[in-house]
């Protein structure tokens, strides 16, 4: 049996670099590698006298503070399986996470305590609470630190085999319910690890900003696991804004930003008005697709390249990104990350892998070490997922001669008007470059006579913009299947728990 544990990640880091900084929370509070690992190890003696054992499933509801990885890193120290839990979701959606995955003890935030608390007595699920307690609270679960402080902190981690799950990550359910993705340890070190030692020349010495949510892929494996596993610093931000995410990185001398590209936009916004801007090194995009435009406004304003890459819940999450060993190609996905192949199937045969030449578009396909180990509970949808064991994603794209990969769109998003196949993706690119417009989504909505027709949802970045008038720019830039020929105003577009925006919502809204 070969052992592996994601816990290892944070107790090499205590036993490499005991007196760094591995964490500054939004107060300025600084917190070792060594304290972070005794406070987990505390936590997780905490979690074993309310009954938490290995296999065991715990459920965490923490926003962007040191609480999230010393609950997080406490769970995998006592052998359990951790389903981070979206803020963003209500009482009865909680509700829904907690008896699908199983939990056997939610522990949230005071902050979160209404949603949680509800959702943990409509379940019968233990209920546990770290942070800070508000003033006007009667009654509240029991307190992790309290439980802790009387007892003997576990001397390691319990040992695990690699292929156990270590995470429970729920999929944002474009169709249907969320469905629980199994992770294991074995994938979420090796992306921690990849991510720092393949891509990017990172050293211990990088200051990273956390402010993508850390119960989201992106901001776990690439933002928390993979900082901790190089032995840098993580820098908390709870609620993300331009303004205060630029302060922050002035303030503590952040080398590396990664974000989806709504930060992007809001970090332009703020940059307008900013009397300095932060020195950064690296900036990582993924999650959505970047348009193009914003990411030459970036250059402009910060003096930085966004490195942009691709990867899903089920693939741990880095499949691609623009790297350094093969260069840059500004609108791809960039080559796959050591150790991970990416194909283009054809989507038309389901039940195998049929892989398409370098230009064709069609499905992307990936295998490897961070491919998931299926859906809790969910054969079926599991066995449509991964064929010959291959990844499908259900993402559309494209590889040409020098092995860049493109994303042209999600299947479920792309518009048939008239016969013809439109990827919003291609649209959106030219109108991010509208000088009026801040950003923009592009959706398919009912027509009786052409089946679906093409509807452009904008944010203006300034008064005065006319919906004919956008509709005749476009139509000089794109083919006449493909320009919008509805225009709908907002003052911001629905997004998501990883702060992707919600097409499905904006379909029902506009159609």
């Amino acid at each position: 049996m070969t052992t592996l544990s994601l816990a290892t990640v944070l107790a090499e880091a205590a036993r490499r670099y005991p007196e760094k900084v591995a964490i500054v929370d939004e107060t300025g509070g600084r917190i070792t590698y060594r304290d972070l690992w005794a406070q987990s190890r505390s936590y997780a003696a905490g979690l074993r006298e309310l009954g938490v054992g290995p296999g065991d499933t715990v459920a965490v509801m923490i926003p962007n503070v040191a609480d999230f990885p010393r609950v997080y890193y406490a769970a995998l120290a006592v052998g359990a399986r951790i389903v981070p839990v979206s803020l963003l979701l209500n009482a009865e959606e909680v509700g829904y996470v907690l008896a699908d995955s199983g939990a056997k003890l939610l522990v949230t935030h005071s902050a979160f305590l209404a949603a949680g608390g509800g959702a943990a007595a409509a379940t019968g699920t233990r209920l546990a609470n770290v942070g800070p307690l508000p003033a006007d609270l009667p009654q509240y679960p029991p307190r992790l630190e309290e439980i802790s402080e009387g007892l003997e902190p576990l001397r390691t981690y319990v040992t695990r085999e690699a292929e156990d799950v270590a995470v429970i990550l729920y999929t944002s359910g474009t169709t249907g319910k969320p469905k629980g993705a199994l992770l294991t340890h074995l994938n979420l070190v090796m992306n921690a690890a990849v991510n720092v030692f393949d891509v990017h020349p990172l050293t211990g010495d990088d200051v990273v900003l956390g402010c993508l949510p850390l119960f989201h892929t992106f901001g776990q494996t690439v933002g928390m696991n993979a900082t901790f596993r190089l032995g840098g610093t993580l820098v908390l931000l709870p609620r993300f804004t331009g303004e205060a995410a630029i302060e922050l990185m002035l303030k503590e001398n952040v080398t590396i930003f990664h974000g989806v590209p709504t930060m992007y936009i809001g970090l332009l916004e703020a940059a307008a008005t900013a009397e300095r801007l932060p020195n950064l090194k690296l900036c990582v995009s993924g999650g959505a697709s970047l348009p193009v435009a914003v990411l030459e406004k970036f250059a402009g304003a910060f003096g930085s390249t966004i490195w942009e890459g691709y990867g899903l819940s089920e693939t741990s999450p880095t499949a691609t990104t623009n790297q350094p060993s093969f260069g840059a190609k500004p609108g791809t996905v960039g080559h796959p990350i050591w150790g991970v192949e990416v194909e283009i199937a054809r989507p038309e045969v389901p039940e195998r892998i049929e892989f398409l030449p370098d230009g064709e578009l069609g499905e992307i396909v990936i295998r490897g070490h961070n491919v998931f180990a299926g859906y809790l509970n969910r054969p079926d949808a599991t066995a449509e997922a991964l064929v010959e064991g291959w990844f499908r994603t259900g993402d559309l794209g494209v590889k040409d001669e020098q092995g860049f990969i493109s994303i042209v769109d999600r299947t479920k998003d792309l518009i048939i008007r008239g016969g013809f196949n439109v990827y919003p993706r291609e649209v959106e690119e030219v109108l991010a470059r509208h000088p009026a417009i801040q950003q923009v989504a592009v959706i398919g909505v009912a027509d009786e006579t052409l089946g679906e027709e093409i509807c452009a949802v904008v944010v203006p970045a300034e008064e005065g913009l006319a919906a004919d008038e956008l509709i005749e720019w476009a139509k000089e830039r794109l083919g006449k299947h493909k320009y919008p020929r509805q225009v709908r105003f907002t003052e911001s577009l629905p997004l998501g728990p990883s702060m992707k925006v919600l097409k499905r919502e904006l379909r029902k809204q506009y159609s």
